[in-house]
């Protein structure tokens, strides 16, 4: 009878995703009464959603009711999320969770997966904002379609701006358009401290920080300063590329921070004619990347011209086309990335205590500790 129910079971889509809980592996423990007429399902989920809770047990009462089976539902879930799970120094301790978006090397779409990852999380009914620490080359204004607005100072801090429900910060509106910033190390640094401490961001659930190309002093300096929840590596199809992202998935393990995925852009161009799809870039790369590194692929996000179009417009594709395939990855991604913030607040395993910098003599840094 077990088999039967678990078989039944197969037909409980888990809330935001296509498969099912027995698929999932969240089947805990199934007892049935003598007469088969009852039965206590017990599942194990990673959500500490309430209504992701509530439609999985509506959803089995109703699969198996419809078999003559009455059931009864316990669903283990994780400890709800502290308001930080900070071990270590947090700058920002009005921020639930930190998203770092990385790549090894430029021009492979990480500030458009971040703007898109970020209104994504948005409409999952998320308070969300956009750290732009790309500081040398700042787009997420222009994606947003404020690039001509100038900041607004309260009191003693910077109002972030805000479009599409989502807020952020960017160089590009602090200087004139085209205007290149040649600072040295410590000067980038001061500023991404001052984009977290002096801007008013407010009570946040998910911090999407834009990084810079590569694996240096913007990349440490963000993980020292709070505790990173979530890694993302963004590349393409392309081997070199890909080569390039091993080295953001090797930051994130120096700097102890857990890896939620990969998201491979330029996955295949879909003709808008035919609607086709080709893969110019190839394929496969970043599999083998995600298995090496033990994580996943959040998702495959295609060439199509409604996301140039969008990106320069400042319309991006999440809002202006939500019906489109790249506006569906997106969304997967952002579902499988709340389930992995979740599940890393509940086993409390971000913190930057084994990353923060040793002082000299004279009292300046001298090291990071790389324990």
């Amino acid at each position: 009878m077990k088999d039967k129910i678990k078989e039944l079971l197969q037909n409980v889509i888990y809330p935001g995703f296509k498969k099912s809980v027995v698929d999932f592996g969240f089947v805990k423990d199934i007892e049935v009464s003598e007469d088969g007429k009852q039965a206590i399902i017990t599942y194990q989920i990673p959500s500490t959603d309430d209504e992701v809770a509530q439609k999985l047990n509506d959803s089995t009462i109703d699969t198996l009711k419809a078999e003559g089976i009455e059931a009864s539902v316990n669903i283990i879930r994780p400890k709800k999320p502290r308001e930080t799970s900070s071990r270590g120094v947090n700058k920002m301790p009005n921020v639930k969770s930190f998203v770092m978006v990385s790549s090894g090397k430029g021009g492979v779409g990480k500030s458009t997966t971040s703007v898109n990852l970020a209104l994504a999380l948005a409409k999952q009914g998320k308070k969300v904002g956009i750290l732009d620490g790309d500081i040398y080359g700042p787009n997420i204004s222009r994606m947003l379609g404020m690039q001509d607005r100038k900041p607004e100072v309260v009191g003693n801090k910077v109002k972030p701006f805000e479009n599409y429900g989502v807020k952020f910060i960017s160089m590009a509106n602090l200087l004139p358009e085209g205007k290149a910033l040649m600072w040295r190390g410590a000067m980038l640094v001061k500023a991404l401290q001052q984009f977290m401490e002096d801007v008013d961001w407010g009570e946040l659930d998910i911090l999407v920080i834009d990084m810079p190309p590569g694996t240096g002093d913007a990349q440490m300096t963000m993980a020292q300063q709070v505790p990173v929840t979530a890694g993302v590596a963004v590349t393409t199809p392309q081997t070199v590329a890909v080569d390039d992202a091993k080295r953001s998935m090797d930051m994130f393990k120096q700097l102890h921070i857990p890896i939620a995925g990969v998201i491979e852009n330029m996955s295949g161009f879909i003709c808008p004619n035919c609607g086709e799809k080709y893969d110019i870039f190839g394929s496969g790369a970043a599999e083998k990347l995600a298995n090496d590194y033990d994580t996943k692929i959040l998702a495959k996000i295609p060439i199509e011209p409604a996301i140039r179009e969008g990106g320069d417009k400042g319309e991006p594709i999440v809002v202006s086309r939500p019906e489109s395939e790249s506006a569906k990855e997106f969304s997967k991604a952002a579902k499988e990335l709340i389930e992995f913030i979740d599940y890393v607040h509940s086993e409390d395993l971000s913190g930057n205590e084994m990353i923060q910098p040793i002082y000299g003599v004279n009292g300046t840094p001298s090291a990071c500790s790389m324990k």
